[in-house]
């Protein structure tokens, strides 16, 4: 299956807003709205829409943080899946392909996130991809993974 990651734009941003977190999901993460909000109050976040061939079929938002620990921490920041597109392994395929983009955009040693601990699904997929939790919580209270590149 191909996939591919682009940029929010203004040719997709419409697309993007009308993606929806499944009902279950929604304690655990902000919508994309909220999202597209939250990256023009912050310039380090990236918000990308997740393709599948050529259809939208998800969303995530990274970013540098240079201010975050020695030499600064690279987020995976949010990411999912719209909600009628899961259960068919996209989160996997492209979960696979953000750290990749991660890992090339960023040369770094480590890629960090955080999730809402009852999130028994998310915690499950990043342990899946090597991600554990370090012990820390971020400024929500949530708990914080990290892979060692």
């Amino acid at each position: 299956m191909t996939v591919h990651i682009k940029d929010v734009t203004n040719e997709n941003s419409a697309e993007i807003l009308k993606l929806q977190i499944h009902e279950k999901q929604r304690s655990f993460i902000e919508t994309t709205e909220q999202c597209l909000e939250d990256a023009i109050a912050c310039k380090y976040y990236r918000p990308v829409g997740l393709y599948m061939r050529d259809t939208l079929v998800g969303f995530a938002m990274y970013g540098f943080f240079p201010g975050e620990g020695e030499n600064g921490r690279v987020w995976l920041d949010r990411f999912f899946i719209d909600a009628k597109h899961q259960g068919q392994g996209l989160g996997t395929l492209l979960l696979e392909a953000l750290i990749e983009r991660l890992i090339k955009e960023y040369d770094c040693p480590e890629v960090y996130l955080s999730i809402v601990e009852e999130n028994q699904a998310a915690s499950h997929l990043y342990k899946k991809f090597g991600f554990a939790f370090n012990g820390e919580a971020d400024f929500n209270n949530e708990k914080v993974m990290v892979k060692k590149i």
